[in-house]
């Protein structure tokens, strides 16, 4: 019988590995911005075509190769970092394993363009496929300038399946982010299709920061600072009034490597336990310094999880140094009794100016609550006889015009006597044959309001309960949605406008969405820089905060990364529903009510929202008797 295991060629077998550390455009990216970061840059240049699909190019001034170098860093498994297994616990690199080169040669064309300090001419290497196209010497610039161009050529499979060039464009920033904001000491310049996205010269961490996100940024962070025997911990978190649902910018870097880390992102947030609402999340970049033997840093192909040898002992410190700087900073609501404005000294009843005087009672000392000879007692009797007759008003200025028109001025007291609004004789009775789910006609019921959250109705199979933000949730994506397919949005301008100030990871999601925010009603013109004016918002939405509201709908798109149109727009359509729908507690009028249940048995799915939460459900008839048949 034949031998049936054989070796793979070294083509194959890269190919293989690129597909663990080369996943899309931005892979390359990180990959080789970080070997420009090992090689000592301090300037490093990347320009990207179509997100990358058509060309990368990373230029830096490092100290360069040597011809024999060159051509030896696209092989497997070469590296200049490390010659023995026990060099793998004291990593001080960004890159060790020696695969990234060989995995981007395998499935992209190289162009290698390479010069050493001190050296008069450099090297040119042209790679595709993993097979050495040529080999010169040429005149160059010190440092390394990498050229990728057509990623996964040579792999349709792999190609096919990569996202939209806003969606890839969108993670190659993230990557860069990321490695900015851990290299502050290192000058960053990223340009997309020659139009520049960054421009961050080398500087201190709080202003590399507020560089990549925004000068806004800078009043929302408190600094960190705790070192000990076992970790040095440095950075900045959030203040608890900057906490949000979505878009919060959430950083780990251990020795100059980003990770990701959810033991540790849960001591942040025990910090911040009853500060901010529950949901909510805070931003935080905070750097740790470690001793490179009690980490592992090669549990993953990207090198993005890292194994810590003293996880809980860390957890705790890392939690106590966040809630020394809440409370050092005064973010802990305390309760101060020693104010500035108070007195020294509290006056006393003696010291009362001599113009206050007591309040003097005036009551019938003869009055007795417990005589039953009085034919008839009410509260204003008993009023009169304890304290004397009630003072009559004069004639009202009202009145007094109007002598014939009855006055009837409502209550300025709310009344909250009741829970469930009757609505039998002002509602109109709601066409409820039509309904797909089951639900049976409703001729001769009414309309009742439960706490503020339930709208009930009588069918003939029993008792229907409707949620009533899920129901206006569920009628205004599909309003959303029409108006997006049509494009016939209504935009409400605005007297003031209002800056939204995004960073480039998302103002290049806006860009690639903004036929869609202008279908819904938004009215967004760009000012450069990633800053927004907010002119005109939908109509309808009054009362809402349009700048967050944009951000939530972005973050929304980031978050879902789906290369589909519709689901996009289904997200955006979704998030602007939500955020529009009636509250829980809002009280609703009758002809509300009607309006809108007639408006939920009109779409298609009124029993469950866009994302297949429960709008209605009925309690049987059977059902509400065995509640009362119980023995």
């Amino acid at each position: 019988m034949s031998d049936i295991i054989r070796l793979l060629p070294d083509a194959v077998a890269n190919q293989i590995a690129a597909g663990e550390v080369i996943q899309r455009p931005a892979s390359v990216v990180k990959e080789l911005v970080e070997n420009s970061i090992d090689a000592g840059a301090s300037e490093i240049h990347v320009l990207v075509t179509d997100a990358g699909k058509t060309c990368i190019q990373v230029v830096d001034n490092g100290q360069g190769m040597s011809e024999t170098d060159a051509r030896l860093s696209f092989e497997r498994h070469a590296t200049s970092k490390i010659r023995q297994a026990q060099d793998l616990f004291a990593l001080h690199t960004m890159g060790f394993r020696g695969e990234a080169l060989a995995s981007i040669a395998a499935v992209a064309e190289v162009d290698l363009k390479t010069r050493q300090a001190g050296e008069e001419l450099g090297t040119r290497l042209q790679i595709a496929g993993s097979k050495v196209e040529s080999q010169e010497v040429v005149s160059c610039a010190e440092g390394c300038n990498f050229s990728v161009k057509n990623l996964f050529f040579n792999v349709p499979a792999r190609r096919k399946f990569l996202k939209s060039n806003s969606t890839e464009l969108s993670n190659v920033l993230a990557e860069f982010e990321r490695i900015a904001l851990v290299h502050p000491n290192v000058a960053f310049y990223l340009y997309s299709n020659d139009s520049e996205l960054f421009n961050l010269p080398a500087t201190t961490v709080r202003q590399r920061i507020m560089g990549v996100f925004g000068k806004k940024i800078n009043q929302q962070l408190l600094p960190v600072e705790v070192s000990t025997s076992m970790v040095t911990i440095s950075g900045f978190v959030g203040k608890p009034e900057s906490a949000r649902k979505k878009g919060n910018h959430q950083y780990f870097f251990v020795n100059g490597r980003y990770m990701r880390h959810p033991y540790f992102h849960k001591a942040v947030l025990d910090a911040y336990e009853r500060l901010i609402p529950v949901g909510e999340q805070i931003s935080y970049f905070l750097y740790f310094e470690v001793d490179p033997a009690h980490i592992d840093v090669n549990i993953h192909p990207t090198k993005t999880e890292i194994k810590f040898e003293n996880e809980q002992s860390i957890w705790q410190i890392l939690a106590a140094a966040v809630k020394e700087t809440l409370g050092r900073f005064n973010e802990v609501p305390t309760i101060d009794f020693d104010t500035e404005d108070r007195p020294e000294q509290m006056p006393s009843y003696e010291d009362k100016p001599s113009w206050a005087t007591p309040p003097e009672v005036h009551y019938n000392s003869h009055y007795n609550p417990f005589d039953t000879s009085s034919s008839r007692q009410n509260k204003a009797s008993s009023f009169e006889a304890l304290y004397g007759p009630i003072p009559q008003r004069g004639v009202s200025s009202a009145e007094s015009l109007f002598p014939d028109e009855p006055t009837s001025l409502p209550s300025s007291e709310p009344d909250n006597s009741w829970e469930m609004v009757d609505t039998a004789a002002a509602a109109p009775q709601l066409p409820f044959e039509s309904q797909k789910e089951g639900a049976e006609s409703t001729s001769g019921s009414g309309l009742y309001q439960f706490k503020g959250r339930y709208i009930l109705t009588s069918v003939k199979s029993g008792l229907m309960l409707i949620d009533q933000h899920r129901a206006h949730v569920r009628v205004l994506f599909d309003r959303y949605m029409e108006q997006i397919r049509q494009g016939k949005g209504y935009s409400q301008g605005v007297l003031f406008p209002e800056i939204i100030q995004l960073p480039p990871s998302e103002a290049a999601l806006l860009e690639a969405l903004s036929d869609d925010f202008a279908a819904v009603g938004f009215d967004l013109s760009s000012l450069g820089g990633g800053s927004y004016a907010i002119q005109g918002v939908p109509a309808g939405i009054e009362g809402l905060q349009p700048v967050e509201l944009v951000r939530s709908m972005v973050t929304h798109a980031m978050e879902k990364g789906s290369d589909v149109k519709e689901e996009i727009q289904e997200q955006l359509a979704l998030t602007l529903a939500r955020a529009s729908a009636v509250v829980y507690g809002q009280v609703l009028s009758p002809a509300e009510m009607a309006t809108l249940i007639d408006d939920l048995f009109a779409t298609a799915t009124p029993s469950f929202t866009p994302d297949g939460r429960t709008v209605l459900a009925t309690l049987k008839e059977e059902e509400i008797e065995k509640l009362f048949n119980k023995a």
